[in-house]
């Protein structure tokens, strides 16, 4: 019952609308690249997968059922999940940061991400949005 999803697009889940956004600043980036360990420079969107988005979600008229990204806007961000020790002033938030733009224009039952590794959940504005 695995499926594999691309980085971003619409699916059909059991009747319900699902958006998949990929994507996010990896903070071990240096001690990745260090001590020989991959490390992947596309990890982010591109501003054409950005404008892609986009373009389909006008197409969908921004009404999705569940939306399904590897980080959250940045107004969700768990500040509580930074790892001790790591400097926040050289993360790139530009993904989080253009989600929330998203999030803003987007009608949704729920969002769901993982990239922070904590679990949570915040209602807002009638929306849920988990953190798995």
């Amino acid at each position: 019952n695995i499926r594999y999803f691309k980085d971003y697009g619409e699916y059909n889940i059991n009747g319900h609308s699902v958006f998949i956004i990929g994507g996010a600043y990896s903070v071990d980036k240096y001690y990745r690249l260090g001590r020989g360990i991959p490390w992947f420079s596309d990890e982010q969107p591109s501003d054409e997968i950005k404008a892609s988005v986009e373009k389909k979600l006008d197409e969908l008229n921004w009404d999705i059922d569940f939306v399904l990204s590897h980080t959250c806007p940045a107004k969700y961000i768990p500040v509580e999940a930074f790892l001790p020790g790591l400097s926040q002033d050289e993360v790139d938030r530009s993904t989080e940061d253009w989600l929330d733009s998203i999030e803003d224009k987007l009608s949704y039952i729920s969002w769901y991400c993982g990239h922070w590794h904590t679990d949570r959940t915040v209602y807002y504005d009638k929306k849920r949005y988990c953190f798995m």
